[in-house]
């Protein structure tokens, strides 16, 4: 992140001034992007990533460039570490928002996905985001309310080839998502959840090193053009999307889910 990106974005649109948002999988991909984004509308970012180098060295960048951070190394499929990084979390005042963004993927269809792969992506994807409702509800409770967001995928609603675990696990978070919302409205909770497409991420471009040695650029266009809108979105767009649902002026707004697919659910050929 380069600061002069960071105070372009402090200086205009929704704003967050005053608000702790707890946000995982934060170091890298989309969640880098959130977190750079709501950092430069006033919010305390609390950055919860199992990658503990990557996400110090956000918080700096973040501070460096005159916003608040905290990095948090925290394995988000384990209960005991969730409980612990939350204490530790509101030391520093109560949870406003909670950005559910970590998550893992698999390749392949129900009789190629083994059933360690079936259960490690329902921990983190699934059981993961339960363990950190779980932990930041009942402070939202006690404060007045709060924002949930959690992060779905298209694979949720959309028949995807060889995404069997993690499409599962995507349709998990829309039902938690509406769950939350109906039960946690009479505590001024809201909870909303975003359906990307394709983004490009370094997982994106991890996968086409690991599966397509050679052919990376072949593949990434192929990849592109299967979007009707012709490219993958970046994290930014879909941090701006997250803003907007976090701040005050989508008060109106929860169990709902937000696909942003460059028209792949409505509009395909």
């Amino acid at each position: 992140m380069r600061s002069e990106v960071f105070l372009k974005s402090n200086a205009k649109g929704f704003r967050l001034d005053g608000k702790l948002a707890v946000i995982t999988g934060a170091a890298s991909g989309i969640g880098r992007a959130v977190a750079t984004e709501f950092a430069g509308r006033g919010a305390c970012i609390s950055i919860l990533d199992i990658d503990d180098e990557a996400a110090q060295a956000l918080a700096s960048q973040i501070a460096a460039a005159g916003g608040h951070a905290k990095a948090y190394c925290c394995d988000i499929s384990r209960n005991d570490n969730v409980q612990t990084v939350f204490h530790h979390i509101l030391q520093h005042g109560p949870i406003h928002i909670l950005v559910n963004n970590a998550g893992i993927s698999h390749v392949g269809d129900l009789l190629a996905t083994s059933e360690h792969d079936f259960d490690r992506v329902f921990c983190v994807n699934v059981k993961g985001m339960y363990n950190c409702m779980r932990a930041a509800l009942p402070h939202m409770q006690t404060h007045g309310g709060g924002v949930i967001l959690n992060m779905a995928s298209i694979a949720a609603i959309s028949g995807l080839a060889e995404r069997f675990a993690y499409s599962m696990s995507k349709g998990a978070v829309v039902a938690m998502t509406y769950s939350v919302a109906k039960d946690y409205l009479v505590d001024n909770i809201r909870c909303n959840c975003i359906s990307p497409a394709r983004v490009h991420t370094p997982f994106v471009d991890g996968f086409l090193r690991r599966n397509y040695p050679g052919q990376e650029k072949e593949m990434f266009e192929k990849l592109e053009k299967s979007q009707p809108i012709g490219r993958m979105a970046q994290p930014e767009e879909i941090a701006a999307l997250a803003l907007f649902l976090c701040s005050d002026e989508a008060s109106f707004i929860t169990g709902a889910n937000y696909p942003i697919d460059g028209g792949f659910l409505n509009i395909r050929g």
